[in-house]
């Protein structure tokens, strides 16, 4: 059920009542019957749209899934989910409004998360308020974790995770090829948000390590619509490395650019290369080589009883919604989520939000996407990250090498 701006103005009656009969139920609403009423502010338009669709119909899947399974269990009655979905417009403020709205008018209180650090960043302290659990799906950024939070719980890994795996390979390279790591020279472009700026830290420390060389280091406007400034430096300066981070946009600006300007880099790494779909947009010989950080691939060896398979999973995601060729890794982390709350609510035979947060709190489970178990902080803390490389026009994954599908293709030799 997705609710837009226009649909909150012409809000009903019945559905006013509804909402009033789920605030009496207290701290146990919301539970409409035998459905478990779950309610998520997700970016449907405005900037973060790609993803946020992506995260959605991960959403939906799993709660499909779960459903057509018998659904969840508590207390001896089986209950079915459903999910209450508003347009937050890819506008902080306009997520916390929204989150306000679900918990005091719609009577939610188990709440799946929005699209974005940004957007988790305002909403999470809504929630907090409140003391409604929160299980997300796509708020990596690190500094959502020092917070104190105790209601938000992030089944991703966090947001340094995201190239630090790009760095440690540009070093294995090297001493391959008889360099040493500290030979290697990064150039960077990041967007100036929350998220992106955590993955430059990431990046930043772990270069530290190598002591690489970071010959440009580019924070860019949110609305990264344009690289041409930062791609001309990487054209004099002849970098080694060339990371990018700027969500679906930003990727699928960086795909265009380095293939108009014909942009030389033996290691070219980069965040949503899945999500921006840049294979499709603009093929595989300019994208081939193009390193691609992941929370999960479909040739992982994960697997659970409702999913099976990391393979089955996308197998049957792509059946269900057969537009996809392949399946993002916010759309798994989203259906992870959902995972997350069925076990939870089953673990803890209760719809108390204390008790069930309590219960969160102590997941300790494996997935189709990986393990799950939270630290005092609320990120997961048992998956890692992984990086693909573009093939022949599939991803494939090519580290941590305990994980490969392929080897390595170095250095990146595009068609323009």
């Amino acid at each position: 059920m997705i609710i837009t701006r226009k649909h909150l103005r012409t809000m009903t009656a019945a559905v006013v009542g509804v909402a009033a009969l789920g605030l009496a139920a207290g701290a146990e609403a919301k539970v409409e019957g035998d459905t478990i009423v779950l309610g998520a502010a997700i970016s449907l338009t405005g900037k973060y749209a790609t993803n946020g669709v992506h995260a959605q119909k991960g959403y939906d899947f799993a709660v499909d899934k779960i459903n057509d399974n018998g659904g969840v269990t508590v207390d001896g009655k089986s209950y079915k989910l459903k999910v209450v979905y508003y347009d937050d417009e890819s506008t902080p403020a306009r997520g916390a409004e929204l989150a306000e709205r679900l918990i005091n008018q719609d009577g939610v209180k188990f709440m799946l998360g929005p699209y974005s650090s940004g957007l988790t960043k305002a909403i999470a302290p809504v929630t907090e308020k409140y003391k409604i659990p929160m299980v997300e799906a796509e708020g990596a950024s690190r500094s959502l974790f020092t917070q104190g939070y105790k209601y938000m719980f992030a089944v991703l890994s966090t947001s340094e995770q995201y190239l630090a795996s790009a760095i440690a390979l540009a070093a294995e390279v090297a001493e391959k090829q008889g360099k040493k790591p500290s030979d290697i020279k990064i150039a960077m472009a990041f967007e100036n948000d929350p998220f992106s700026l955590d993955v430059r830290a990431g990046v930043v420390d772990d270069a530290k390590k190598y002591d690489m060389n970071i010959v440009i280091d580019d924070k860019l406007p949110r609305d990264l619509s344009d690289m041409t400034s930062t791609l001309t430096k990487v054209k004099a300066l002849k970098p080694d490395l060339l990371v990018v981070s700027g969500h679906s946009k930003g990727a699928a600006t960086a795909a265009r650019q380095i293939q108009e300007l014909k942009i030389d880099v033996p290691m070219v790494a980069m965040t949503h290369c899945e999500a921006a779909d840049i294979t499709a947009k603009f093929g595989p010989g300019p994208t081939e080589g193009i390193l691609c950080p992941t929370q999960w691939s479909e040739t992982l060896a994960y697997e659970d009883d409702l999913m099976g398979t990391a393979a089955q999973y996308n197998s049957d995601f792509q059946k269900a919604y057969p537009e996809y060729s392949t399946v993002p890794y916010q759309t798994a982390m989203a259906s992870m989520a959902v995972q997350v709350w069925a076990d939870a609510f089953e673990r803890a035979n209760s719809f108390d939000t204390e008790t069930l947060r309590d219960t969160l709190a102590a997941t300790d489970m494996q997935t189709f996407a990986g393990g799950v178990k939270f630290s005092e902080a609320g990120n997961n803390i048992a998956k890692p990250m992984v990086l693909r490389q573009i093939q022949d026009g599939e991803y494939l994954v090519v580290a941590p090498t305990k994980w490969a599908a392929a080897e390595l293709r170095y250095p990146r030799q595009p068609e323009y």
